[in-house]
């Protein structure tokens, strides 16, 4: 998948990824390849990339933000703390 991650003043992530966890308004979710189309408020707390299957986990503290997912390619507006 590729990832954009994006705050008002700069762009803290952009690549690729194999799977993503952000914190919805409803509950976290993790979408992996071939996630179905969807768009979702973000609450405050904690968005995990993982670029590669053996790879360190990215992580961001968030406060707020919403993300697109379609065509495998996720990007997610926020506010960062």
């Amino acid at each position: 998948m590729n990832v954009s991650i994006v705050a008002p003043n700069k762009t803290l992530y952009s690549g690729k990824a194999v799977a993503i966890t952000v914190p919805g308004k409803n509950g976290s979710f993790t979408a992996l390849e071939n996630h179905a189309p969807i768009v979702s408020i973000l609450d405050k707390g904690t968005i995990s990339v993982q670029p590669k299957a053996e790879s360190e986990k990215v992580l961001f503290e968030i406060e707020s933000g919403f993300v697109e997912i379609h065509d495998n390619i996720v990007t997610i507006c926020v506010e960062v703390l």
